[in-house]
């Protein structure tokens, strides 16, 4: 009889440490029972992969959700104001909401709109598409589409493709003839008072004079929440503003303002959560404005970037507290994955609860 080879048997049977009795067993849902949709977004805690992630990410949503200044001990040098138990009790968790361009383009629009709604933000930051495209859907339909659409035949048609769906460019021409006259009323109003415009004021104008409950930008007026856009003048509302600067020249949009506005917002609040759907300028921008107050206490980032290029929008949470734009040891983590498919889990499943239940 043979004997196994020396060493063999003991590489393979390599034998196990204890497992400590903290350690979570990998688990999915039970469909032999009836499952709701909380019971199996909860379930996904202990999928594994990224599921797990968005897990930690509901989880995270939800203590930013719950947090309230009471649940914390006063601290010596507390303000009489932030003393009183009824205030306390009162001031909960500043949710900032980043998100990109193209999130507004998609279905995503209707989830946000639904967070600004019903005030389950404090403030958002987003790209000049992020705005132009939530008034012009005001306007006009964006249709499904697909990905390999020939571009130039598109072109010829008039038809601008976002991913898998298109605009028609009618609807970017009705965005000019709703915008210009607006444009030359900021201006007025600017030469009248002397105030000049901020990004956060310009879009809340907007959102006034749209008066569309369909607008995410509508209900950010109506609930005094802000907006801010750093790169107002990256898409057609750049294209309108520069068609009006040869027409009527003179209108000042003031970035200085916002940075204020916005590090103060964040500098102020007693507790700060980021949720970022995507990269780029909406990603940092919150991220830089949580180093204000030596970062974030929870933060929860949805993309599908990488970083081994180095990218800021493909960073994993760990590189923004080297920064001191997250907080060493607050609640934080990155899902990767296309927000379309995970956010409106993400939503059903802490800020739409009450409501699906």
């Amino acid at each position: 009889m043979l004997e196994v080879p020396p060493g063999a048997a003991e590489a393979v049977l390599q034998p196990s440490h204890p497992v400590p009795d903290s350690a979570v067993f990998v688990e999915g849902p039970d469909f032999e029972t009836d499952v709701s949709l909380q019971q199996l977004l909860q379930s996904y805690e202990r999928i594994g992969f990224q599921a797990n992630s968005l897990g930690k990410a509901i989880d995270i949503v939800n203590r930013m959700r719950k947090w309230r200044l009471s649940d914390e001990p006063i601290s010596p040098d507390e303000s009489d104001e932030y003393a009183d138990h009824d205030i306390r009790s009162r001031t909960r968790c500043n949710i900032f909401l980043g998100y990109t361009s193209n999130l507004i383009s998609s279905g995503l629009r209707d989830i946000i709109k639904y967070l600004v709604k019903h005030k389950h933000v404090s403030a958002i930051v987003t790209t000049a598409g992020g705005v132009e495209e939530d008034f012009i859907k005001c306007l006009g339909k964006t249709y499904l589409a697909d990905f390999r659409m020939d571009g130039a035949d598109l072109r010829k048609k008039g038809m601008n493709r976002i991913g898998n769906l298109v605009v028609p460019n009618d609807n970017y021409c009705r965005f000019e003839d709703w915008l210009l006259p607006i444009l030359d009323t900021m201006l007025a109003e600017q030469k009248a008072t002397g105030e000049v415009w901020t990004p956060s004021s310009f879009i809340r104008r907007l959102g006034k004079d749209i008066n569309n409950e369909e607008s995410v930008y509508y209900w950010a007026y109506k609930n005094d929440i802000p907006v801010f856009c750093p790169a107002l003048t990256d898409g057609s509302l750049g294209d309108m503003i520069y068609f009006h600067s040869f027409r009527s020249p003179g209108l000042i949009i003031d970035i200085v303002g916002d940075i204020r506005a916005l590090n103060e917002l964040s500098r102020k609040s007693k507790k700060a959560g980021m949720i970022i759907l995507g990269g780029g300028v909406c990603k940092h921008q919150i991220a830089n404005a949580m180093l204000i107050r030596n970062g974030a206490d929870f933060a929860v980032y949805i993309n599908t970037g990488q970083e081994f290029d180095g990218s800021d929008s493909g960073a994993h949470p760990d590189e923004a507290v080297s920064w001191g734009k997250i907080r060493a040891g607050a609640e934080s983590v990155k899902v990767f994955a296309d927000a379309t498919l995970v956010f409106p889990l993400l939503v059903a499943a802490t800020f739409a609860q009450r409501q699906l239940s």
